[in-house]
């Protein structure tokens, strides 16, 4: 009896380089419509990492 091993399948990338451009976008367009938010400078930090994970 011979026993095989198997290789984990290579993992994919989920979001493509469009995908974070698109993602960019939205956000910018969230950013502008709620300048006053609180909340708005989290998403301002997502903003600039989906702009460094485009240039990767």
């Amino acid at each position: 009896m011979t026993t095989t091993t198997h290789e984990p399948a290579r993992s994919r990338a989920v979001l493509s380089n469009e995908d974070f451009k698109l993602l960019q976008e939205a956000v910018l367009f969230y950013l502008k419509a709620h300048e006053d938010d609180p909340v708005s400078s989290k998403y301002s930090n997502l903003y600039h990492r989906l702009g460094s994970a485009v240039r990767r």
